[in-house]
């Protein structure tokens, strides 16, 4: 079993179950199952991102804003990816990217993905975030560091993304101990490469860490950072009925 950092949880959880925050999948017109799955009633998803281009794109997609809208009629709140090239990208630069979500997809919040996790970066991240709830009220801010990050990151945004990597790492990963100030809503984890069998490994790690919103997936990343989580996992209704009915720890 993988070595954990075992640590009792300081902050009550609000009653938020384990769910689904789907990083992004491929375009519409390539994977119109894997969209229209996520309409299907009773999917217990947290939050879907979507990525046009790295981002809003150019101009408006006529196939991304139907997906996107057919999400939010069932009642599912869709993020904007904001890259932020852990910091190299401008203020001015996500910013704009924002605006684009906002104006052509109607998006309820923001992923900013691949953001700094030093404390360095900290102003200017909650810079960012700061705007962003000026520029649409009640946004949902989802910070993609993929690790654990600098605790004052956890008083500006919604969500953390503290794991995204492999099934490799993640079976023998530890949660850093200022997690336990916060309840597991507040965190997320992206894992690829994760086998069948190790199912219900995976979703134990999670809960022990305290991560509230997951995505697992059997597909790995030889190419782009996205390319693991374009595809629908192969055991999607698998893991579905699995979150459905919990697993005991």
């Amino acid at each position: 079993m993988p070595y954990l950092t075992r640590t009792e949880r300081g902050t009550a959880s609000t009653g938020v179950r384990t769910g689904f925050g789907v990083p992004g999948f491929a375009h519409p017109l390539v994977a119109p199952a894997e969209w229209k799955e996520l309409t299907r009633p009773g999917t217990p998803l947290h939050w879907v991102v979507l990525n046009v281009a790295d981002g809003p794109g150019g101009r408006p997609d006529p196939h991304c804003l139907e997906a996107a809208g057919r999400l939010r009629n069932a009642g599912v709140r869709v993020l904007g990816l904001l890259d932020t090239a852990y910091g190299l990208r401008t203020y001015g630069e996500v910013i704009s990217d924002a605006h684009r979500f906002l104006d052509w997809y109607q998006v309820d919040g923001f992923l900013l993905d691949r953001c700094p996790a030093d404390r360095a970066a900290f102003p200017e991240v909650r810079r960012t975030v700061t705007t962003l709830q000026v520029i649409r009220d009640d946004a949902h801010i989802v910070l993609g560091h993929g690790t654990h990050p600098y605790p004052g990151y956890a008083e500006h945004a919604d969500q953390l993304v503290t794991f995204s990597g492999p099934w490799s790492d993640y079976r023998w990963s530890q949660v850093a101990e200022w997690t336990a100030d916060h309840p597991p809503e507040r965190f997320c984890h992206f894992v690829h490469g994760v086998p069948r069998p190790h199912l219900d490994e995976a979703l134990r790690i999670a809960r022990w860490q305290g991560a509230a919103t997951i995505y697992f997936t059997d597909h790995t990343g030889h190419g782009g950072r996205a390319e693991p989580w374009e595809p629908m996992p192969g055991y999607w209704d698998d893991i579905v009925s699995r979150i459905g009915t919990g697993v005991s720890e």
